[in-house]
């Protein structure tokens, strides 16, 4: 199939780019399950804005350095911070609703981190869900969503550094390749490489391999956020608790109602996310359940209607007023390095949303910021592609290097490089575990399979590699980083380090017809460092 634009996922980057790309574009999204499962039609908190009297775009800027531990590009903040309000009015004259308050105006909400209320909500904590539903209720006729389609390989001319294209699989086994002038990757993160995650099932990294194996640039893998209140049954996460509603006034207690983020942080309970996860660790770890205490928040059923049925599935009485909770992965500010266009280090192939690095997230993100950069990228890189003059995809032969037909690996169950990434790559970290995940992860040849040929394999079996080929990025990552910041902490190297401040740990295969070379960089403002 010949297409202008292939998008691969279908989250709010992606329907933000079909969206804003003009009718005389053929856009084919591609989605590896439904439409709606993805992280963002989960996402219950809203986006930020500087949308108050009070606030301005310099303050959401200094919010994010600063929960970013200052690792952020500081241009590529401003440019994004300063934008925000403008695509909200656009939203919002387009005709997606948002919640108001007694005056008319939009209402702003107050998260974790944020030094003014600017966050911008849609049906309380439905937002993801119902900006998702208006892009996809509104998508012009040029643009065709194709479901249950898996991408296994995406097409790239060695000669040219240049993607033309990608190869799916259907549910039923079909192989279909899709040619395109553009090829856009908008699959998400990698939450649920990890047993506890808010993270859809059907995020599984599959960008992010995608795109190594092709010959493009990965950075700052190391920093994976992990959610503080994700709610905590019978030994597993089910589902997240918006930071929204410590927003409100929730408390994180233990079963004898210590309050547990006194003298923690100047914030309390909306301290940075990785400083509150990490707390609600250690009581965990010492064997004490923590819990969200809501008591004090009077129309909580009205205001959180999808926590709310959340709790009640699940057995939670809400009358009681505790929430159990537990800290689970949440979102990657690593992924594939690109500009504030999506631009990577491949032709014509770009990434926009979570599975990108543009700099924006720093070390840690700040809450709401992940719909906010969603709708930027997708909004800048049709202005882009609107500036490129059309052209026919090129009938490129695919020069891919020798596969080696002898590798028959065994990948491992899901549930075991889970639980191993979750006990080894989670919330701390320490030298020894970092090597022992890694020595596990090449017991099954990862540098070998990457000239795996995937022809023959199972969606199964593909999805398997992909989870450890990213679980292998992060854990090289985290290796290399010898200090604590924001999402990343080694207890080992329990602080900050200035001597890492701006170093980005960076991955890229030159793809070439003899074996692939794997290189890692440590790229610094001046100069680096080559491994």
């Amino acid at each position: 199939m010949d297409t202008d634009v292939l998008i691969i996922g279908s989250g709010i980057a992606s329907l933000q780019l079909a969206k804003k790309l003009s009718t005389e574009f053929n856009v084919i999204i591609l989605t590896k399950s439904k439409a709606e499962l993805s992280n963002s039609y989960l996402a219950q908190g809203g986006i930020a804005a500087s949308l108050g009297d009070s606030d301005d775009y310099r303050k959401h800027a200094l919010d994010t350095l600063e929960a970013g531990r200052f690792h952020n590009n500081p241009e590529v903040v401003a440019e994004i911070t300063k934008t925000a309000p403008r695509l909200i009015e656009e939203l919002w004259q387009d005709g997606c609703t948002f919640d108001k308050d007694s005056t008319g105006k939009l209402s702003l909400g107050m998260e974790g981190a944020h030094s003014e209320k600017r966050i911008v909500h849609s049906g309380g904590d439905t937002t993801g869900k119902k900006v998702m539903e208006f892009l996809t209720e509104n998508k012009n006729n040029n643009i065709e969503l194709i479901e249950n389609v898996f991408v296994y390989e995406l097409m790239v001319n060695t000669n040219s550094n240049q993607c033309f294209g990608a190869k799916g699989i259907t549910a039923d086994g079909t192989r279909i390749e899709f040619y395109s002038a553009h090829t856009v990757i908008a699959t998400g993160g990698c939450g649920t490489l990890y047993t506890y995650t808010s993270s859809a099932s059907t995020i599984t990294g599959d960008g992010i391999a995608l795109a190594y194996l092709a010959g493009a640039s990965i950075i700052d893998m190391e920093f994976v956020q992990f959610h503080p209140t994700l709610l905590y049954v019978n030994g597993e996460t089910v589902g997240l608790i918006s930071e929204a509603v410590r927003g409100d006034g929730a408390r994180l207690v233990t079963a004898s109602g210590k309050y547990i983020m006194e003298n923690v942080h100047s914030y309390e309970d909306l301290a940075p996310r990785h400083i509150v996860s990490q707390t609600i660790y250690q009581y965990l770890s010492n064997g004490e359940t923590v819990y969200l205490d809501i008591s004090m928040i009077t129309n909580f059923q009205t205001r959180f209607p999808s926590i709310t049925k959340m709790c009640i599935e699940h057995g939670i009485d809400l009358q009681k007023g505790l929430l159990p909770v537990a800290p689970g992965s949440h979102f990657l500010m690593g992924g594939i390095d690109t500009d504030l266009f999506g631009r990577t280090s491949v032709n014509n192939l770009y990434a926009i949303g979570e599975a990108a690095c543009t700099g924006f997230h720093g070390a840690n993100r700040l809450a709401s910021n992940s719909l906010l950069e969603g709708l930027y990228m997708g909004n800048n890189l049709a202005n882009l592609l609107r500036e490129i003059p059309k052209s026919k995809v090129k009938g490129f032969i695919l020069e891919r290097e020798e596969s080696d037909n002898t590798l028959h690996p065994i990948f491992p169950e899901k549930e075991e490089l889970q639980h191993r990434m979750m006990a080894n790559v989670g919330i701390v970290r320490n030298e020894i575990n970092l090597q022992n995940q890694l020595q596990w992860l090449e017991r099954f040849g990862i540098s070998d399979c990457f000239n795996l040929p995937l022809e023959n394999r199972s969606i199964e079996e593909v999805e398997k590699y992909f989870m450890l080929v990213t679980s292998w990025l992060i854990t090289r990552s985290a290796l290399e980083r010898k200090e604590s910041r924001g999402g990343h902490f080694r207890s080992d190297y329990p602080e900050e380090n200035d001597e890492w401040l701006k170093k980005k740990v960076s991955f890229k295969r030159e793809l070439t017809k003899e074996k692939p070379n794997e290189s890692i960089e440590i790229a610094q403002t001046i100069g680096s460092v080559l491994y």
